[in-house]
C-alpha cells in the first residue's frame, strides 16, 4: 500500500510539517516495536502458526517503511535483523519473567503497552507544542 492508501504524509514533500514528520517517525517506530514484540511472544509460547503470523506482520510492517522496494539481499538482511530483535526480546522477556515469578506473555505483554503508552505521551507532548506553536 501507498503512503496515500494509509493516510500518510510523504516525509519529502516541502509542505509536510516538521511536526506531521515527527509522528510518522514516531508512529512507523511505534509500529515496528509492536511487531517485534509480537513475534517475541509467539516465539516464547511455542505456537507456531502465530509464529508464522507474527513473522508475515513484521515482514509487512517493514515493507510499509522503506521508501523503495527492497532487494532481495536487503529483505533476507531486514528478516534476519526482525528474528533477532524478536529473539533478543523473548530472551531478554522470558529472563525477566523468570526474575519476577510471571509469565513470559505477562512482560511482554507489559513491553507492548509500554510501547502504546509512549506513542501516547509523544502524541500529547507534539499536540502540547503545536498550540505552543501558535
Amino acid at each position: 500500500m501507498t503512503d496515500q492508501e494509509h493516510g500518510r504524509i510523504d516525509q519529502d514533500d516541502p509542505e509536510t510539517t516538521q511536526t506531521e514528520r515527527v509522528t510518522r517517525i514516531q508512529d512507523d517506530a511505534a509500529r515496528l516495536g509492536l511487531a517485534m514484540v509480537g513475534e517475541a511472544t509467539a516465539m516464547t509460547t511455542g505456537d507456531e502458526d502465530a509464529f508464522r503470523a507474527s513473522e508475515e506482520n513484521l515482514r509487512e510492517v517493514v515493507a510499509e517503511l522503506v521508501d523503495e522496494p527492497l532487494t532481495p539481499r536487503q529483505e533476507q538482511v531486514v528478516e534476519t535483523l526482525g528474528a533477532m530483535g524478536g529473539s533478543l526480546t523473548a530472551g531478554l522477556g522470558s529472563a525477566l519473567a523468570q526474575e519476577q515469578d510471571r509469565e513470559p506473555t505477562e512482560v511482554l505483554g507489559g513491553a507492548a503497552a509500554s510501547i502504546v503508552r509512549q506513542q501516547r505521551l509523544a502524541d500529547v507532548e507534539q499536540d502540547v507544542d503545536d498550540v505552543e506553536d501558535r
